[in-house]
């Protein structure tokens, strides 16, 4: 193509192939440049100009049929849509907000931590700060700096800061990170299941404390200081302890392989994986959590390189690395499914599954088979409902009774077969791989649920909900996450 292709793919490296072979014809069929003798150089170069821009804007032309080729994203929602989710999102997450000396439910205290808690949604439920909800929600984009410093700030302080049994037995082991907070007395609770410092750490939800949150306490530091630009955080003592030593301490709390590093617990001294699931059985080798971990190394890298420590970055790059590589060796099934655990509840996982694809851990091959086999599930009924996701596929549950080998709830409620909008963001974006429309479809039968039930249009309605069934089981309505996390994962899907 010579110089008349290096002018245009300088300029303009997105046209298709196609749009160049018109533009080469033109340049070759103008007489003005073929030759040296008929005009001199600065009336070619002259004409060359001229020439460039006119053919821009034929190049425009000709890609409006079919996608735009000058565009570099194709929104997963229409700007309506969008415009519709992050109007929501940002008013379910003021909803959440706990002001100083506020009081939520009759079984809490008013907020007396001095700052602004962000609890896991609004109206009367779960009033508390839960680590997890918040961590997850910060990608919305509309928690401030200062909010964010003060809350991480109360995280750390409440991390355990010694090794003790519970009254019911359970172990708090040195490091660990709260599951909840209280916000009349910041006293920590480090189980699920229950508000009360001294009757946590019941046997049915484990007998040490989750494992997810002490990595997304990493990831609230780092995304803090990604937005604020204030490293200066990670050298502030916090009752004696830098906050970057606290990040390590806490990193290294779930027990894991030596060699790849990959969450695990058993039975006798149950850890619970992920608090989206504490009322479920799950044992062997932890995919969730390890997924957890693999984006916290990642985190951790990064952090002790703007610290300017070589050795430790390189240190959790490996780990993330060791993970990235053992993840689908221990969980992936024949059909690009990743399970829960190798133990209890050994079955295929659709949030680990679509988050593994999200944090782009999986390889190329992988992830397209693995999208192409969500897809199907989704166009064949077993995978949504009403752009909602189940933990488990309908084809693959446990049972006749249960979805998950072992759950507290009864089936097709809670953690145990109801729909979430929490993954869908991660399933769109898994499907959007390999069927970018079908990815679209999904994503607006989300939206359009989230129209028919929006709070906003009275008492009687609730969506988001966090969870819900088509029998008509419904639970906690204006529930952050919901929104939160898919707008997040939708922001980052471009038409491939």
């Amino acid at each position: 193509m010579g110089f008349n292709y290096l002018i245009f793919s300088g300029l303009y490296p997105s046209f298709r192939l196609g749009t160049f072979s018109s533009i080469k014809l033109y340049f070759r069929s103008a007489p003005i440049l073929q030759g040296g003798g008929m005009l001199n150089l600065k009336h070619k170069m002259n004409f060359l100009k001229k020439s460039v821009i006119t053919l821009f804007l034929i190049a425009v032309v000709v890609s409006g049929y079919g996608q735009s080729v000058i565009t570099p994203k194709s929104p997963i929602l229409s700007g309506k849509d969008f415009q519709f989710l992050e109007s929501l999102t940002a008013t379910i997450i003021d909803s959440s907000r706990i002001y100083p000396g506020q009081k939520v439910a009759d079984q809490m205290g008013n907020n007396n931590t001095g700052s602004i808690l962000v609890k896991p949604g609004g109206r009367g439920s779960y009033p508390a700060f839960w680590i997890r909800d918040y961590a997850m929600s910060l990608e919305s984009g509309y928690i401030t700096g200062d909010e964010q410093r003060n809350m991480l700030i109360l995280t750390a302080a409440t991390q355990a800061d010694k090794t003790w049994i519970t009254k019911n037995g359970s172990l708090i082991p040195l490091g660990a990170i709260a599951d909840h907070i209280r916000m009349d007395d910041s006293l920590p609770i480090y189980f699920p299941g229950t508000y009360s410092f001294e009757e946590q750490g019941t046997p049915q939800f484990g007998r040490t404390p989750p494992y997810g949150d002490q990595f997304l306490f990493v990831h609230m530091v780092h995304y803090y200081v990604k937005t604020t630009k204030d490293l200066s955080i990670l050298n502030q003592e916090i009752n004696g302890t830098r906050l970057i030593d606290r990040l390590e301490i806490a990193f290294n709390v779930p027990p894991s392989g030596l060699d790849n590093h990959i969450v695990t617990t058993t039975e006798h001294f149950r850890g619970i994986d992920f608090g989206f699931r504490d009322v479920m059985t799950i044992t062997g080798d932890l995919c969730y959590p390890s997924i957890l971990k693999f984006r916290a190394a990642m985190e951790l890298a990064e952090l002790f390189e703007k610290l300017e420590n070589k050795t430790k970055a390189d240190k959790y790059s490996l780990i993330a690395s060791k993970i990235k590589g053992a993840l689908p060796l221990v969980f992936m099934d024949e059909r690009g499914m990743l399970k829960a655990s190798t133990g209890k509840g050994n079955q295929a996982d659709v949030w680990s599954t679509a988050l593994a694809i999200y944090y782009d851990i999986l390889s190329k091959e992988n992830t397209e088979r693995t999208s192409r086999f969500l897809s199907k599930a989704y166009e064949n009924g077993h995978l949504s409902y009403n752009g909602n996701i189940r933990h488990i596929l309908t084809t693959d549950d446990f049972s006749e009774s249960t979805a998950w080998e072992f759950s507290l709830a009864q089936k097709n409620t809670y953690q145990n077969g109801a729909y979430w909008g929490t993954p869908t963001g991660w399933v769109c974006y898994a499907i959007a791989k390999t069927n970018f429309k079908l990815a679209q479809k999904l994503a607006k039968e989300y939206i359009d649920d989230l129209r028919e039930y929006d709070f906003r249009k009275g008492l009687e309605y609730g969506a988001p909900y966090e969870c819900f069934h088509p029998s008509g089981h419904r639970q906690n309505p204006l529930y952050m996450t919901t929104v939160s996390c898919p707008l997040a994962a939708f922001r980052a899907i471009a038409k491939p």
